[in-house]
């Protein structure tokens, strides 16, 4: 069994840590150990994401993850466009804060009438606020994600801001995940 230590790592340093594991076994088992909640989420989003299955408990103050690795199966392409959104902002531009509401706003609800959809809108930054605290965007967010938009906002961010319980669409995420979503895309749209 593959091991893999990283208590007082912080984000996306587990995630990272996992992965190169889980790269390194054919098929078989990989145990983490976290000391923290989030840690414990992201992993195990990672792991289902990647089709794996996993088990966790919790001992003294910290978290064992004990992950299944499958055989992978060979992801079929689809042609389809991997289209990204970055809001790192709750405003559009630079400019008067006022307009740049309004125009944040007009622009997330001109998504949900696009023929084409994103497949991810990540958050991060003062972007967060967008799908926390901002009521003139989260239904709008929320309309995108029943039409199968994945909505993520980065948990550091949130963390930040002191907003980590007002999150009301999406997913709280690792700076791994947002760094991975771009990576594969095929067109990434920064507001």
């Amino acid at each position: 069994m593959k091991k893999v230590n990283a208590i007082g790592q912080i984000c996306p340093m587990p995630v990272i840590m996992t992965k190169k594991a889980l790269r390194e076994v054919l098929t078989g088992e990989v145990e983490v150990l976290v000391d923290n909640e989030t840690a414990k989420e992201n992993v195990e989003k990672m792991v289902k994401e990647m089709g794996h299955t996993y088990v966790d408990s919790k001992e003294d103050n910290n978290f064992k993850i004990i992950i299944t690795k499958l055989e992978e199966k060979k992801k079929e392409e689809t042609g389809e466009e991997n289209i990204v959104v970055v809001l790192a902002s709750d405003q559009m531009g630079d400019g008067d804060k006022e307009l740049g509401d309004v125009l944040i706003k007009g622009f997330i609800y001109s998504l949900t009438e696009m023929e084409n959809l994103p497949k991810t809108i990540v958050m991060y930054n003062k972007g967060v606020m967008l799908s926390t605290i901002n009521e003139n965007t989260v239904e709008d967010l929320q309309k995108l994600e029943t039409m199968g938009v994945e909505i993520l906002s980065c948990g550091t961010c949130v963390n930040y801001y002191h907003i980590q319980d007002k999150l009301k669409v999406g997913s709280l995420t690792n700076m791994y995940t947002i760094v991975e979503r771009q990576m594969k895309a095929t067109k990434i749209l920064k507001v």
